[in-house]
């Protein structure tokens, strides 16, 4: 399968492509999602037309990006790979849609990032299979329609309240990625160590998918640093101890929290005596770009009741102190406080 556009990393990696399931039937996870998908492309092959419009939306990591891949592998068509902040001009769209044959893919990353300007010319793209642009300017203005081939947009975003109404109505299917059960992270943990040709203990698996933070691009970076960590000190065979003397020397605790999510909840409780506090607040604090707090830290800490999102902001929250040894305040105690 060809992959194209303004952003090719995947080339450039094989052996992360090597980790990547190439068919829905090898993907793990995201049963729904996975059904859905499967209807669709089944329905779209048996009329002999091209997918509809598909939005993928979560946090990072959980397999946007991978169900693009199998898309395209599924339908038989090529994927053009590009993102939303490579976009500038609305000339570089057109210059990738006009390049897509019928049955293709165009996906975009981080979707909702495109300019405004840029994503006018997604609309009729989308919908009627077509882009209009100006010539000359003033009195001389002209416009020109080019007739696009049928694609597939698949666009892909961790912030989808971002997007405008527009452009999120046009796609068909809309489709949200949560963070991956224990068992789930279990099996891919355990395929992703057969492509490395890693040898892994059962309780090894199960360790390392529970400080995985629910993600499975976690579990695959993590599982590298652990195989480095059994060649060199272990003879390759990748135990319990092994799994916890190497993610302890990574800085990643027994709830998959890492250094800069215990400076965030420490920065919460000891600066700002456990909220509510903002986030531009907690940023500056700690000298971290908000987007990032909240796209890759967050997420997992609101899922796991670490901390509490607020009207008022950001409070740490009862299972935060006794996971950092904090003494628990009176008011997590006392019934109706």
């Amino acid at each position: 399968m060809l992959v194209s556009g303004t952003c090719m990393i995947e080339d450039n990696h094989p052996d992360i492509l090597s980790l990547r399931p190439e068919r829905l039937s090898e993907y793990v996870g995201q049963a729904e999602t996975v059904e859905t998908l499967k209807i669709a492309i089944q329905a779209a092959g048996m009329r002999q037309e091209p997918l509809d419009h598909i939005l993928f939306h979560g946090p990072p990591g959980l397999g946007k990006t991978t169900l693009a891949h199998i898309i395209a592998n599924e339908t038989g068509g090529s994927l053009t790979v590009t993102s939303g902040p490579a976009l500038e001009k609305g000339g570089d769209l057109i210059g990738i849609l006009t390049h897509l044959s019928k049955g293709d893919a165009l996906f975009i990353d981080e979707i909702h990032r495109i300019p405004k300007t840029v994503e006018e010319f997604l609309y009729p793209a989308m919908e009627d299979y077509a882009v209009d642009f100006v010539f000359d300017k003033g009195a001389h203005a002209r416009s020109h329609r080019i007739r696009l081939e049928h694609f597939c947009l698949i666009g892909a975003t961790t912030r989808v309240g971002l997007l405008s109404a527009p452009l999120r109505d046009r796609f068909g299917i809309f489709r949200s990625l949560d963070f991956y059960n224990e068992a789930d992270l279990v099996k891919i943990t355990k395929r992703s160590a057969r492509l490395l040709e890693a040898d892994i203990h059962e309780n090894a698996a199960s360790e390392l998918a529970m400080r995985s933070r629910g993600t499975p691009r976690i579990v695959n970076r993590l599982l590298k640093r652990v195989r480095d960590y059994a060649l060199v000190k272990a003879n390759g065979v990748i135990t319990h101890e092994v799994v916890q003397a190497a993610l302890l020397l990574e800085g990643v605790d027994e709830c998959g929290l890492t250094p800069l999510d215990r400076r965030y909840i420490k920065t919460i409780i000891d600066f700002y005596k456990g909220g509510p506090v903002g986030i531009e607040a907690i940023a500056a604090t700690l000298q971290e770009e908000t987007d990032t707090l909240v796209d890759v830290v967050e997420p997992y800490l609101l899922k796991i009741g670490m901390i509490l999102r607020t009207s008022a902001g950001r409070r740490a929250s009862l299972p935060a102190y006794q996971h950092l040894g904090y003494p628990c305040q009176k008011k997590f105690i006392q019934p109706g406080l």
